[in-house]
C-alpha cells in the first residue's frame, strides 16, 4: 500500500517553490502550474477527490503528496474536474476482455486508489433468487470456469468487496452481506458484475446493493423532483407526497407510505456505508460512485399509471442519484424483465421500451451514459414475478451482460 503524504507548508511562496523543486516523467506524469503561472512542475497524478478539491502527486522519489486544487492553476483545475477521477481510479485504463474470464489471481486492489463504487438497484429480480447449487457443475463444465477453482471450491476476488444492505421503506437498514466477492447463499446479478470490473478495473472495486423487492419506480421508488401528474382522471402524487396530499412539503411523512418513500431508505442505507467506508473495504479512506445497475419493473408493468411514466421516471431516477451520490458522470446500466419480448405489448413491453429509449437518450445530462441489456435471450425460463423459478443461469447471464455493458461505457469515453 502507497502512503499519503500530506506536508503542510506555512505560506503559498514556500508551496509553490517546493512543488516547482520537483520533476518526475512516469508514464502519466503531466505538467502542472502554479495560479499566477510562474512555477511549473511534472509530477503524475495519484488521487483526486472532487468534493474536497484534493489533489495526491507523485514526486520523484516515490513518496505522494497531497494539496487543495487551489494551489493550482484555472487550466489544471479545469482538467483535474473532467479527467482527474479517471485517470487517478485507472478508469481510462480499462482493460480488454478476454473471451473466457479467468479465474481471480487472489491479489488485493491498489488501494492507494479510490474505491470505485457500484450501486446495484431495483426490486427483488435485482435482491437475487438463484440457487448456486447447480453453477459448481456448470463452472467445471466451462459456463463459468472463473466461479470455482481447481479444487472445486468457490473462487475469491481479495479485489471487490461484497456488500449488500436492505431496509423497509425509510427504516433503518440491516447488513446482509459484507465480504469478499464470491458465491454463499442466493445470487443476483451481482456475482456477474462483479468478476468483470473487477477483472478489468485496476482499483478496488465495491459492488454495493441496496434494494428490497416489491416496489415500483412510479411510486415507492419515486426520485426527488417527480412531480404530480394526471392519470385516468386523479391525481399521481410526485415525491413524497401522498394519494391525500399529492404535492406534500418536501419532507418525509411521519407515519405514512410517501411516493419515494423506499428510494430515500435505499440510499440512506447506502450512504451509510460509504459513510463508514472502512468497515465494509478494510483500509479504504476513499471512494467515489462510478455506476449504478438498475433491474427493476415487475411491479410497475400492473399499474398503467405508472409503466406509462416509467421513461419520464427513469430519466429523473438516473439524475437524482447522481446528484444524491456527488457523481454527475456515474454511467447507468438498465435491464429488461426476462420474460419480456422485444415488440411485446402490456406494462412489461411498455418498459422494455422505455429503458431502451432512455439508453438512446439525446438528453445532454444522460447521453451516452446509459446502457440497456435486453434479458430475454439470456434467461433460462420463469418470469421475474416468479423469480425466474431460482434458475442461477439467468442471475449469471444476466449479471455478466450487464458488467459487460458498463464496461463498455466506460471504455467508450
Amino acid at each position: 500500500m502507497k502512503m499519503t503524504i500530506l506536508i503542510r507548508l506555512h505560506s503559498r511562496k514556500v508551496f509553490l517553490t517546493a512543488l516547482a523543486s520537483v520533476f518526475f516523467t512516469g508514464a502519466h506524469a503531466r505538467t502542472w502550474t502554479s495560479p499566477d503561472g510562474s512555477k511549473t512542475f511534472e509530477a503524475e497524478l495519484e488521487a483526486y477527490n472532487p468534493v474536497t478539491g484534493l489533489v495526491t502527486v507523485k514526486l520523484p522519489s516515490g513518496k505522494s503528496m497531497a494539496f487543495t486544487q487551489d494551489k493550482l492553476s484555472e487550466e489544471d483545475i479545469a482538467w483535474l474536474k473532467e479527467n482527474g477521477s479517471k485517470v487517478a481510479s485507472g478508469e481510462g485504463e480499462v482493460k480488454e476482455l478476454p473471451e473466457v474470464l479467468p479465474d481471480p489471481d487472489g491479489e488485493e486492489a491498489d488501494m492507494s486508489k479510490p474505491v470505485q463504487v457500484y450501486l446495484l438497484m431495483g426490486q427483488s429480480n435485482m435482491l437475487g433468487f438463484g440457487n448456486p447449487g447447480p453453477l459448481q457443475t456448470a463452472a467445471k463444465d466451462g459456463l463459468y470456469p472463473y466461479l470455482v477453482d481447481d479444487a472445486g471450491k468457490w473462487t475469491v476476488r481479495k479485489d471487490v468487496r461484497n456488500v449488500r444492505v436492505m431496509c423497509s421503506g425509510n427504516n433503518p437498514a440491516k447488513d446482509y452481506i459484507n465480504d469478499w466477492m464470491t458465491i454463499q447463499g442466493k445470487i443476483g446479478p451481482e456475482i456477474g458484475i462483479g468478476h468483470y470490473l473487477g477483472y478489468v478495473t485496476d482499483a478496488p472495486v465495491m459492488i454495493l446493493k441496496s434494494c428490497i423487492g416489491n416496489r415500483s419506480l412510479g411510486w415507492d421508488l419515486l426520485p426527488p423532483g417527480s412531480e404530480p401528474y394526471e392519470h385516468g382522471g386523479e391525481t399521481q402524487p410526485g415525491y413524497r407526497g401522498t394519494p391525500k396530499d399529492p404535492v406534500g412539503n418536501g419532507e418525509p411523512v411521519v407515519g405514512e407510505w410517501y411516493a419515494g418513500c423506499q428510494y430515500d431508505g435505499d440510499v440512506a442505507a447506502a450512504k451509510n456505508v460509504l459513510e463508514n467506508l472502512d468497515k465494509y473495504y478494510p483500509g479504504a479512506k476513499e471512494y467515489e460512485v462510478a455506476g449504478f445497475f438498475w433491474w427493476q419493473g415487475d411491479k410497475d408493468m400492473r399499474n398503467p399509471a405508472h409503466f406509462e411514466r416509467y421513461e419520464k421516471n427513469l430519466v429523473q431516477l438516473i439524475k437524482a442519484l447522481r446528484k444524491d451520490f456527488e457523481a454527475p458522470e456515474a454511467k447507468f446500466v438498465t435491464a429488461s424483465l426476462g420474460q419480456t419480448k422485444e415488440g411485446a405489448g402490456g406494462g412489461d413491453g411498455q418498459i422494455l421500451e422505455a429503458m431502451k429509449s432512455v439508453a438512446n437518450s439525446d438528453d445532454p445530462e444522460i447521453e451516452g451514459d446509459v446502457a440497456f441489456v435486453y434479458t430475454h435471450p439470456l434467461s433460462k425460463g420463469g418470469s421475474s414475478s416468479g423469480h425466474y423459478s431460482g434458475n442461477p443461469e439467468t442471475y449469471m447471464n444476466v449479471g455478466e451482460a450487464m458488467g459487460k455493458a458498463m464496461i463498455g461505457l466506460m471504455q467508450d469515453e
